[in-house]
């Protein structure tokens, strides 16, 4: 199976839409929660687990993988799939985000993103065409072009600079990607996707769209709206660069994963999400409910005998009531982590679920 878009329903009050996308290691439903696997494991939480909650993607981290172990001893174990041993689709971002988190540690310039590793401390250079190579040798489904990410907040100056400089290297691993994959429609091959910039300047992020779009992707990542900007800035960002974006190429609005952002995003025609979210306030004792997010950890819970959300068909609230989980946690049980990042990753996998039948049934509003 190749890369394949496919728009099965449209919201008729929106840009809502509800998809298909095929590769070669499976279908995903769209929209589609990627739960993020950084060091190419999902923290807490095994591939089988992953499957059983209903994941149909997982994302892993370039820089890191760079890092730890290396892109080349991954290509000996036959790719991140084997590596790893799951058998779904992939998605490798281009570590972009994660330079532009170093502040100190990293020097940008046309050339590329020149860091010092925070692990052993050796610097490195990152050019476009060496993150090709990279996350070709690591085999994810589909991977993603070099970008900069601006902070929030920047001037404007410093966006427009982003922006260039993010289309100049989208060329380049345009570029190498054709070379080092000539045959990009052939079965097993990746897909790159290319990363809109702009920070909270409108016009800039139509800039950056309609480049992106010149230089021709089969898919658009959307960047920098998780770096601390207002919340009420997002859909206004979306709707300056996702009509520009072809209409029947996948989109995926990176880092942003809070149930009531994902729902906004989805009114505004994206197609893919991630997030460390639920994973990481469960480390921090907290899990997500239709009321809301809740710390385990309040004493309210200490003799609840029911789950954590009643109704809920994960395992955690299966088998598991609030008040033995918030025992785990206060006796620093890993299984309390485990449960609880299950718990939020399987609200995530319902919640997308939910949306994809609202928008196929014409239903209810989402």
């Amino acid at each position: 199976m190749v890369f394949k878009f496919e728009i099965l329903k449209k919201d008729p009050k929106s840009r809502a839409r509800a998809g298909k996308l095929y590769t070669s290691h499976g279908v995903i439903n769209t929209p589609a929660f990627m739960p993020v696997g950084t060091q190419g494991t999902v923290k807490s939480v095994t591939p089988l687990q992953l499957k059983e909650l209903g994941a149909e993607i997982m994302l892993s981290n370039t820089y890191h993988l760079f890092l730890r172990p290396g892109h080349e001893l991954i290509k000996k174990f036959g790719g991140i799939h084997k590596f790893i041993s799951w058998d779904k689709p992939m998605l490798t971002d281009s570590g972009g985000f994660q330079i532009f988190s170093l502040g100190g540690l990293r020097k940008l310039t046309d050339e590329g993103a020149t860091f010092t590793s925070h692990i052993d401390g050796k610097k490195h250079l990152l050019t476009p065409e060496r993150i090709m190579e990279i996350e070709l040798a690591i085999g994810a489904d589909i991977i993603m072009a070099l970008d900069e990410c601006a902070p929030y907040p920047c001037e404007k100056k410093q966006a427009r600079v982003a922006v260039e400089r993010t289309t100049k290297w989208a060329r380049r691993c345009k570029d190498s990607f054709n070379k080092l994959q000539p045959d990009a429609k052939r079965v097993g091959s990746s897909t790159l996707f290319g990363i809109v910039q702009g920070s909270v300047y409108p016009d800039l992020r139509k800039r950056s769209a309609e480049e992106l779009v010149e230089i021709g992707f089969d898919g658009y990542g959307i960047g920098g709206l998780s770096v601390g900007e207002p919340r009420s800035v997002i859909g206004e960002m979306l709707d300056a660069q996702v009509p520009i974006l072809p209409e029947g190429a996948p989109k995926h609005l990176m880092g942003v994963g809070y149930p009531e952002d994902i729902l906004e995003a989805v009114k505004h025609g994206i197609d893919l999400f991630d997030c460390v979210i639920p994973t990481r306030i469960a480390r921090h004792g907290t899990f997500l409910s239709k009321q809301g997010r809740q710390a385990v950890k309040n004493a309210r819970f200490t003799q609840q005998t029911s789950p954590l959300e009643p109704g809920c068909d994960c395992y955690a609230c299966k088998n598991f009531s609030a008040g033995y989980i918030r025992h785990l946690l206060m006796a620093s049980e890993i299984l309390a982590i485990t449960l609880l990042s299950i718990h939020n990753l399987r609200f995530m996998m319902t919640l997308m679920a939910q949306i994809r039948s609202a928008i196929l049934e014409e239903s209810r509003e989402f």
